[in-house]
């Protein structure tokens, strides 16, 4: 696959187009605290080395979609089509004008003076994706290079690993100097028991360590649904459960993200109203949503703004 190859991945699906109006009514301040931009590929090409080659989601389609839902902030993070080049998502964060933070990736050899200019652009974390079928494995001491060289800066570190793999990644991730940012819940198999001993270890593992977690992408993680279509607000029954623990017992390190434009889905495109009407279902008290909308991505990403 080549730079100028830009045809769409088969049986890629495109991304939701004219999303419904929550009736869940965001609090103010609210953030998407998970998304992306995709190329436009002819302005921002996608990697040479990338798994997929998706729709293009630009920053203008983003914005578009975070002022419908009722958002006012964005954390963009760096989409694996486009690699180590974040040029995509500098532009989007220069774009937002101070409304958008930013996840990048950056390899060992990253200069200094490179990650001044992301910081300064809004970068705010690295993203470590661990998931074999979108990225090539990256050598562990790799990866703690990275984490030593955007500590000073206050980064944080966003995992993105499936349930099966903790056992094996936990020494690992407990051993790295910075906070840690868990996508989707560390990706729970939804059809085991919630009180069970897999999700029971995710769960130690987040008490025992500096650990944030993402209790978003439940179109990823459903298995009996029903999808966020066709007016449905009680969807991903299934998923409840597992994120609505997580928001109950660590209601002070939870975000929330529509992961707009949602990469790599096979089965079904939600609707992103009907996924933020999903939200009162895992948070359950004003209070609650406050925290996992308000609170925690803006102390996470904004903190100059609780001094």
């Amino acid at each position: 696959m080549t730079d100028h190859d830009t045809a769409v991945t088969p049986s890629w699906l495109d991304w939701y187009r004219g999303p419904s109006k929550p009736t869940f009514v965001l609090p103010p301040g609210a953030v998407d605290a998970h998304c992306h931009v995709f190329g436009p590929a002819a302005e921002f090409p996608y990697a040479p080395e990338r798994k997929y080659t998706p729709v293009d989601a630009s920053k203008h389609d983003l914005f578009a979609l975070r002022d419908h839902l009722g958002f006012e902030r964005n954390v963009i993070v760096q989409a694996t089509c486009h690699g180590a080049d974040n040029s995509a998502l500098v532009d989007a964060l220069h774009a937002a004008g101070g409304r958008a933070r930013g996840v990048a990736t950056v390899r060992p050899d990253v200069t200094d003076a490179e990650l001044r200019r992301l910081h300064d652009a809004g970068v705010r974390g690295v993203r470590f994706n661990f998931v074999r079928r979108l990225v090539d494995a990256a050598p562990r001491e790799a990866l703690e290079t990275v984490a030593r060289r955007v500590a000073p800066l206050g980064w944080h570190v966003v995992l993105y690993f499936e349930a099966a793999d903790l056992p094996d990644l936990e020494p690992f991730f407990a051993s790295l100097p910075v906070p840690l940012v868990v996508d989707h819940m560390g990706r729970p198999d939804v059809t085991r028991d919630p009180d069970g001993p897999e999700f029971a270890r995710f769960l130690r593992f987040v008490a025992a360590n500096d650990v944030w977690v993402k209790v978003s992408c439940p179109e990823r993680l459903t298995v009996s649904g029903p999808p966020a279509l066709d007016g449905e607000r009680h969807a991903y029954r299934d998923v409840v459960p597992f994120a609505r623990r997580v928001v109950e017992e660590f209601t002070g390190r939870v975000l929330w993200g529509t992961d707009w434009p949602h990469p790599n889905l096979k089965n079904h495109m939600p609707d992103d109203g009907l996924l933020v009407d999903h939200v009162p279902h895992i948070a359950t008290t004003a209070e609650r949503q406050r925290a996992l909308l308000v609170d925690n991505p803006s102390r996470l990403y904004w903190p100059e703004e609780a001094r």
